[in-house]
């Protein structure tokens, strides 16, 4: 059997050579080939190679140099049902949030949390990254407002439903005085959309007068006209505030729906930014991201995993990655602790990703164990995963299946320092396929290492037949 002139680099040395595929001059060529269809910045060695076309600015169109992720995971879990988290799992998960480069985090609500609870809570995020900005939500009353500001927290959300006299639906008040029998109709009841606005101008100026950023949600955007949006945002400027946060609760806003809004939003209140807060129902809320900024959003509220509740948001891994691998658009984020980041929220949710996850699922850089699939990394780790796994803390993972090859074996089996020959590795395959078909399973490492020496105690002139290997 002819034998290969260049070792593979998987293979310790001293171990078998395996048979030659490819000589040097064609790996040279195949990658002379590869560097010619690439171009700077969507190529990047070691991080990433995507198509040109996704930094040809007749293509992609315009794009900022940077953008603003805030996220929003610890409100986010509090949809999640069955999710009880310590005070002390969520402070250290909030630490390792700051930590990833997370620059804007919404924290969880008021609701239940004293002033000590409040003050603990920002005091975590600065000791983490002094300039990361602490935003919290779900504030209905001057009162709330005044305990944020004496937290020390950066800005303050003020809700604002999309609805008219429909947003009764979503006035937790209602729902208590209904239950105890009293009749909450009255002339303070919000009947229009003019009352909607009424009762959160005072709030919005109440916090700019505290010095906090007014971070105003208009949430259900999918039912805004363009007249309403106009009305609206006239309104909510005028009274303050900083950041207009176009809330897609039910996930029914296309790209193009929200490109549509925010270029809209942003004529209206030039002076205004603009952020947007996707959900993920057709699995477009990356893309949403990517449209809305695109048309001059600048900030993208998301959360870890995707995590909220239904269909969930875009997901801080998988929209970092978009915008800084497809779109050289900077956010900020230490990519490489993502990985671990998710595995965390899991930990703290126990909710856990599909294996296929983008950027950060268990098996999300796994494509099978055929021979074509793994042996292609030797000549460029960045053909079939466009990014490299290390750039996100995660792994490039090599499964055993029926698929699976002889050079892939050998692969596996120097990876688990068991030495073989070309003729043991040929026998070890057969029957490893012959145990998977049988038992209608995958071999697991041991498996494959428990194999080779039982193929090696039973032919011990295997490698002489060979004619070359190490003698076990």
């Amino acid at each position: 059997m002819a034998r290969s002139q260049t070792r593979s680099r998987t293979f310790p040395e001293g171990f078998m050579d395996k048979p030659a595929v490819f000589t040097d001059d064609e790996i040279a060529r195949f990658r002379a080939e590869l560097a010619g269809k690439r171009s700077p910045g969507a190529y990047e060695p070691g991080r990433w190679s995507v198509s040109p076309l996704t930094r040809r600015p007749d293509v992609r169109g315009p794009m900022p140099g940077a953008v603003r992720l805030r996220d929003a995971t610890l409100r986010s879990v509090e949809t999640l049902p069955g999710v009880v988290a310590s005070t002390d799992a969520k402070e250290a998960y909030l630490r390792r949030l700051v930590g990833a480069g997370v620059r804007e985090v919404v924290t969880a609500g008021i609701a239940g949390r004293d002033d000590k609870a409040l003050r603990a809570e920002v005091e975590v995020i600065k000791g983490e990254n002094p300039d990361c900005r602490a935003v919290l939500p779900l504030l209905r009353s001057t009162a709330d407002i005044d305990r944020a500001a004496d937290a020390g927290y950066d800005a303050v959300q003020v809700w604002v439903q999309g609805l008219g006299e429909a947003s009764l639906i979503y006035n937790p008040a209602v729902y208590q005085q209904a239950w105890r029998g009293e009749d909450w109709r009255g002339p303070a009841t919000p009947r229009g959309r003019d009352d909607v606005l009424a009762r959160a101008l005072p709030l919005i100026r109440h916090a700019r007068s505290r010095g906090l950023d007014a971070v105003v949600p208009m949430l259900m955007v999918s039912y805004l006209t363009d007249e309403i949006l106009a009305e609206s945002v006239t309104a909510l400027t005028d009274a303050g505030a900083t950041e207009l946060t176009l809330f897609d609760g039910p996930g029914a806003m296309s790209p193009e729906a929200y490109a549509h809004l925010v270029a809209r939003t942003k004529e209206l209140a030039p002076g205004v930014e603009v952020g947007l807060h996707p959900h993920n129902t057709f699995g477009l809320a990356v893309a949403c991201a990517v449209g809305a900024v695109r048309a001059g959003a600048d900030v993208v509220e998301l959360s870890v995993n995707g995590y909220c509740g239904g269909p969930g948001n875009a997901d801080l891994a998988a929209t970092a990655l978009a915008f800084e691998s497809l779109y050289g658009v900077g956010t900020g984020i230490r990519t490489e602790r993502l990985t671990e980041l998710a595995r965390a929220g899991e930990e703290l949710t126990g909710y856990h990703l599909a294996w296929n996850h983008p950027v950060t699922g268990t098996s999300a850089f796994s494509w099978g164990g055929m021979d074509l699939i793994t042996q292609e990394t030797a000549v460029d780790p960045l053909l079939h995963n466009c990014l490299e796994p290390a750039l996100v803390g995660n792994v490039r993972k090599v499964p055993f299946t029926p698929d699976s090859g002889p050079y892939t074996l050998a692969d596996k089996l120097a990876a688990l320092v068991v030495d073989t020959t070309v003729a043991q590795v040929d026998e070890i395959l057969r029957r490893a396929r012959e145990i998977m078909a049988g038992e209608a399973r995958l071999l697991s490492d041991a498996d494959l290492a428990a194999l080779a020496g039982e193929v090696a105690d039973e032919s011990p002139a295997c490698a002489e037949a060979d004619g070359g290997g190490t003698e076990r």
